[in-house]
């Protein structure tokens, strides 16, 4: 069996690689995202249990075996004025695919209960197209083919007109995790797991490394683009969990902050020249979460509440400009970016479970994340834009006897408000402008989303 389940998990690690959007997933499989994520205090399936509460998987007794597979669709768009002139571009990266599977070991007769888990957890991805129709260059050299009646986004002009051209990222986390939950007395249990992180991140153009010239000079060769580059990382999450055998659950578990080797970018400027390779240290949030749930014949409610800690997380926790620490250029700025920013958020999961028949449950949730980008800083995180705000599920399930189940899923995510600030560069810094905001200027962006998934679990017996 463990033969069986390392090869499916290296399958699912390498299509994991086809990109996940959105940084944290607030669920995992077709049940706990149906139910909006929700899952400390009321673990319906395995998955959820090892992703937000190990302890309550103490709940899950047999062998049972869960794979889910899901399409996610995203529609960013990314908009920027300069003066008069203003654009939308739209991302074409179309659909990502999102894996997980999960098993479970335990005896009815016995306190203790294992759990294997690898989930597509994290993940943030864009592909804005390059906009050519720029009316001159950073020199001031005017462009033959501008034509004022088509899309103009400053942000997407070349780089030798000003912007970034193309920008494209693509970042996932894969997360293994071993599980044991423990029950002290039949209302209470404890759980721990340990985690196994690998993370890939590539970025186009990379706004971590310095250009080749100060911005908005018109000569040099600009930011680099920077290959796939990979860190392995490490964790742990531990969690309580209270089930009345009445109605009333409770459940409390922590994530600890995953912590990451640095990504190590090889780069190579526009015209296809070698750029310096650059590093850059990016840990996954501590997440803390307590959870309600309450159950009846045909009824179960869920309620979590989660609080991640990106202001104390490398890579996030960093705004603004690098500044030189040696060299001719000490004391002044790169034009290298030193992180994301982000304000840590607080995230509220809630679902509701109706079993129609025992073998035919039906699920509705709805989940609500506060936007951790602040505005003024709102132009680093343009290669990140996936932030949903207010999200509704719909799903459910079928049993197929004894042996196998199967549970359906569809998730939309609503477009809301956004991020929106102004263009920032380092050559229009000041003391009184210490980010380089540059005036008459914008950049925002927003977007919606929309995801199916299908859960496949087969009991293998007690």
């Amino acid at each position: 069996m463990k033969k069986y389940l390392l090869i499916a998990s290296l399958f699912l690690f390498n299509y994991a690689s086809f990109g996940q959007a959105g940084h944290i997933m607030h669920g995992v499989g077709a049940v706990n995202m149906s139910m909006g994520g929700a899952a400390t205090a009321q673990p319906l399936d395995m998955n959820g249990a090892m992703q937000w509460n190990p302890a309550g998987l103490s709940r899950f007794s047999g062998r049972e075996v869960s794979l889910s597979v899901g399409a996610f669709f995203s529609s960013p768009e990314l908009s920027s004025s300069f003066g008069p002139i203003s654009g939308i571009t739209m991302d074409d990266r179309g659909t990502s695919l999102m894996p997980a599977l999960a098993f479970v070991y335990g005896n009815e007769d016995s306190k203790h209960t294992f759990g294997f888990s690898a989930f597509g957890i994290s993940g943030f991805g864009v592909t804005f197209p390059e906009n050519t129709n720029y009316p001159q260059d950073a020199l001031g050299n005017p462009n033959p083919n501008y034509n004022p009646n088509l899309e103009s986004n400053p942000i997407n002009f070349p780089q030798n007109a000003g912007g970034f051209g193309r920008i494209e990222s693509d970042y996932i986390l894969l997360q293994i995790g071993l599980t044991y939950a423990y029950e002290i007395t039949p209302e209470f249990s404890i759980g721990i797991q340990p985690n196994l992180d690998y993370a890939t991140l590539e970025l186009a153009p990379n706004p971590i490394a310095s250009p080749d010239f100060p911005p908005p000079m018109g000569t040099g060769k600009g930011y680099p683009i920077a290959d796939k580059a990979t860190a392995i990382g490490y964790g742990g999450q531990i969690g309580i969990f209270y089930d009345s055998g009445d109605m009333i659950k409770l459940g409390a578990s922590y994530k600890s902050k995953q912590y990451f080797s640095e990504f190590d970018f090889d780069q190579t400027y526009i015209d296809g020249t070698t750029a310096p390779n650059v590093k850059f240290k990016m840990n996954y949030p501590a997440i803390y979460s307590v959870g309600l749930g309450l159950s009846g014949k045909k009824l179960d409610f869920a309620l979590d509440a989660r609080y991640v800690d990106y202001e104390n997380t490398e890579g996030f926790e960093e705004s603004g400009w690098a500044i030189a620490d040696s060299g001719p250029a000490q004391g002044f700025p790169t034009g290298a970016v030193s992180g994301f920013g982000w304000e840590s958020m607080v995230i509220l999961s809630t679902g509701l479970q109706y079993k129609i028949l025992d073998n035919l449950p039906v699920r509705i949730g709805y989940t609500h994340s506060t936007n951790p980008i602040k505005d003024e800083l709102a132009f680093f995180s343009t290669p990140a834009t996936a932030v949903i705000e207010n999200a509704m599920q719909f799903g459910l399930g079928y049993r197929f006897g004894e042996k196998f189940k199967v549970d359906a899923m569809y998730h939309y995510g609503f477009k809301g408000e956004g991020s929106k600030g102004q263009l920032l560069s380092p050559a229009a810094i000041t003391a009184s402008n210490p980010l380089g905001a540059i005036p008459n200027s914008s950049v925002s962006y927003k977007m919606d989303t929309s995801m199916i998934q299908l859960t496949l679990n087969y009991d293998f017996g007690k």
